[in-house]
């Protein structure tokens, strides 16, 4: 990965247990506009990383409900 790219996931790894720690996910959005306002390019890896993620934590959500429900 590039610079920008190993940033882009730290800074979204970090926002995201944040806002899971405080049950607020307003620190994503404040870190993006954050990251907006000096370069679109991290502002963008930033929230590709997020949403990127996010559908990893529901994918697994839902594989493990269906593996405790003895489901597939």
């Amino acid at each position: 990965m590039s610079y920008v790219d190993d940033v882009a996931l730290e800074l979204a790894k970090l926002a995201l247990a944040d806002a899971a720690k405080a049950g607020d996910d307003k620190i994503v959005d404040q870190i993006g506009e954050i990251l907006g306002a000096w370069s679109h390019t991290l502002q963008e890896r930033y929230f590709t990383f997020v949403r990127v993620r996010r559908a990893e934590a529901r994918a697994r959500a839902l594989l493990d409900s269906r593996k405790a429900k003895d489901v597939g």
